[in-house]
């Protein structure tokens, strides 16, 4: 149950830092703001995994590198749309990384794809279609929240399989150290790398860099050690709910029926790709 609970008080920081993140981007500029979160998530890593780094070797750094500059772009795409949408649909939209997930393991590792996910696809496409139906911003924050979805799947299949393979603390500062190093270079080409101020911004960087990034990854790989995929994915499913919890609490988000409508079926989506997405994902780890 401890791994179960650990888990679930990661999805409600992670569903809590939508609030958070959106106020602050607002202020302070997008690439900047991510790049000073990592730099945080990295600092908070340093100490206690910087030895171990050398036990990676080089296919290891090079693949947590790889898979933190997939995490980066992950979340420029995420956030991007934030601000451009509601943080109750980018929530139940970032979900979608579950119903994804199957479909990139055929994709990049051809596994088979069971039926459960292609019902998945199907109920959540029809929740987007609903979803959009709704004034939540532009359609375009919408999309650009589902492409980072896609972009987040991507990086879970390629993070199963390397995963066993190296020491997790290390593996999450090589992960967390090259998505701060592409996103600073971003942002300095655009020139907007400043000193934060504020404490709405501060505030931000220090939920989402310590406990979001850097806590947040150790504990999902530290959970997937002692529990069921199965059982990882439910834990999961509980994001966009939390998501939602705060985007009307926190933010006053008013989707109306049509709106809730579609991030119910996202949801169902979810619930059924899930099991699914458990099985794919043992698959990339002992395929048959």
């Amino acid at each position: 149950m401890l791994p179960l609970a650990a888990l679930i008080a990661a999805t409600a920081v992670w569903g809590v830092t939508f609030v958070q993140v959106k106020d602050a981007v607002a202020l302070y500029p997008l690439f900047a703001f991510l790049a000073v979160r990592f730099a945080i998530a990295t600092a908070t890593l340093a100490v206690p995994g910087t030895r171990r780094v050398r036990s990676l070797g080089r296919p290891g750094v090079v693949a947590g590198a790889w898979l933190g500059l997939l995490l980066a772009a992950g979340y420029v795409l995420q956030t991007a749309g934030l601000e451009r949408t509601t943080v109750s649909s980018t929530g139940f939209v970032t979900g979608m990384y579950v119903v994804f997930t199957p479909l990139l393991a055929v994709a990049v590792l051809r596994t088979r794809i069971p039926a459960g996910a292609w019902a998945g696809v199907v109920v959540s496409t029809v929740g987007l279609a609903l979803l959009s139906g709704v004034h939540t911003g532009s359609a375009g924050g919408v999309l650009l929240v589902l492409a980072g979805a896609a972009v987040y799947s991507l990086q879970i299949v390629l993070m199963e399989r390397f995963a066993p393979r190296y020491d997790p603390l290390a593996f999450t500062l090589v992960e967390m150290a090259a998505a701060c190093a592409g996103l600073a270079i971003v942002a300095v080409a655009r020139g907007e790398l400043d000193v934060p101020r504020g404490w709405t911004v501060w505030g931000a960087l220090v939920v989402t860099g310590v406990f979001a990034s850097a806590l947040g990854f150790l504990i999902q790989t530290w959970v997937q050690q002692r529990t069921s995929a199965t059982r990882t994915a439910l834990a999961f499913a509980m994001e966009p709910v939390f998501a939602a919890l705060f985007g009307i609490t926190l933010d006053g988000d008013r989707l109306g029926l049509l709106g809730w409508s579609g991030c119910g079926a996202i949801m169902a989506g979810i619930l059924l790709a899930e099991p699914a997405a458990a099985d794919a994902l043992k698959r990339v780890l002992r395929p048959d």
